[in-house]
């Protein structure tokens, strides 16, 4: 990590210092694309002749997912508020970020899932400008379709961390932004990482991961799919399987054959599932067992739990709401999945009438003396004499 993190520097550096020129130059390096400044950002007439080049049956299911994100992203939505009592006005303002850049990755699969995850959480927190970068190989019909159907129209050909250096401190072409969201390889999230202060981020983003538990009520089928599903992400992609059934084990494990990143484990008991569950703090939990509901009261620490044999984890990636977009590596000890309220600043509010701020002098003043702040305690006695 740290020969990733020594190239990711000289990138960020190189991009700070030579804008576009740098840009160009990493995209011919990294991507084998030869672009020209004029045809970073991909033009608008571009964009929506994407819409005519995709199916009717995709444009629709586009649809549909926007609106079950919009619901979900409403709903979790922070708001304003005041309250009011003896002489005290307090609340919080939220307010929208000004601009939010979205990392769609691309490789071995083209994500417009992604842009759907990313895009209409900030759109409905209110972000005025949402600008997207994606590499050049991933700049195709079905991923600029979604984009345009989330009302993007600022989408540059540009990724790996020289894209994410032009999201943080702008280009000539590329201007900066407040926020930088998405899933990214390791150069990626390093870059996102050590832009972090100059600008916001979601998380710095590992390899895909699933903790599936089940038990011998559900059909193998349905364990070995999953678990593929997650498998196939990429090589570094993790997929568990914990059971209290040797029987599904085997079978499981017959049906699987050698997948490196497929682990199949039988623990003795519900209890050490739920500490080793908690313990890793996995990107998604899968509860394919009998009472499943109640079981999830006990996972504490994951980015999606995902509940019963009917809700397998592709629901979540591509359809229910939430965004995909979520913890991994641990991370899900401290933090959670993209939403709408990460797209938001909160404002404290504080307004005293004299009454309110005599009460609370001594209080204060007490406080601010023992700390040897002066000015403090003065600030608050000079209005108790007026």
């Amino acid at each position: 990590m740290k020969n990733v993190e020594k190239i990711v520097k000289a990138i960020l550096e190189e991009v700070r210092r030579d804008g576009d020129k740098a840009l160009l130059k990493f995209t011919r390096k990294f991507d084998g694309v030869s672009l020209t400044t004029k045809s970073l950002r991909i033009p608008e007439e571009v964009l929506e002749e994407s819409l005519n080049r995709v199916s009717v049956e995709f444009k629709q299911a586009v649809l549909k997912v926007k609106k079950n994100i919009e619901v979900f992203q409403r709903k979790v939505l922070p708001r304003s508020w005041m309250m009011t009592r003896q002489g005290m006005t307090l609340g919080e303002k939220c307010t929208p970020m000004e601009s939010a850049g979205l990392y769609i990755p691309g490789g071995k699969f083209p994500y417009p899932s992604t842009v759907l995850m990313t895009a209409v959480p900030a759109q409905v927190a209110g972000v005025k400008r949402i600008a997207m970068v994606t590499p050049p190989g991933n700049v195709i019909h079905d991923v600029l379709a979604a984009a345009v159907m989330c009302g993007i129209k600022e989408v540059y050909s540009v990724g790996g961390a020289q894209a994410i250096a032009a999201l943080a401190y702008g280009t000539e072409t590329i201007p900066m932004v407040d926020m930088i969201v998405g899933p990214g390889n390791m150069y990626v999230a390093m870059a996102k990482k050590l832009v972090f202060g100059d600008v916001g981020i979601d998380s710095i983003a590992g390899p895909s991961e699933v903790i599936i538990i089940a038990d011998d009520s559900v059909r193998s089928e349905y364990v070995v799919s999953d678990l593929m599903a997650q498998a196939e992400h990429s090589s570094g992609a993790e997929a568990l399987l914990l059971t209290r059934s040797k029987k599904l084990a085997k079978v499981v494990r017959h049906k699987i054959g050698r997948f490196p990143n497929i682990k199949i484990k039988v623990v003795n008991t519900m209890a050490e599932i739920i500490k080793l569950v908690n313990a890793r703090a996995p990107e998604h939990v899968e509860l394919l067992t009998r009472q499943a509901r109640t079981l999830s009261k006990s996972i504490t620490n994951a980015g999606a739990i995902f509940i019963g044999n009917y809700s397998p984890n592709a629901v979540g990636d591509y359809y229910a709401g939430p965004s995909h977009v979520l913890p991994t590596g641990g991370t899900a000890r401290f933090s959670s999945g993209l939403s709408s309220a990460d797209f938001m600043k909160r404002s404290s509010i504080i307004e005293y009438t004299q009454k309110a701020l005599n009460k609370a002098a001594p209080d204060i003043i007490a406080i601010a003396e023992r700390e040897g702040l002066k000015f403090h305690a003065s600030s608050v006695i000079q209005r108790g004499r007026t």
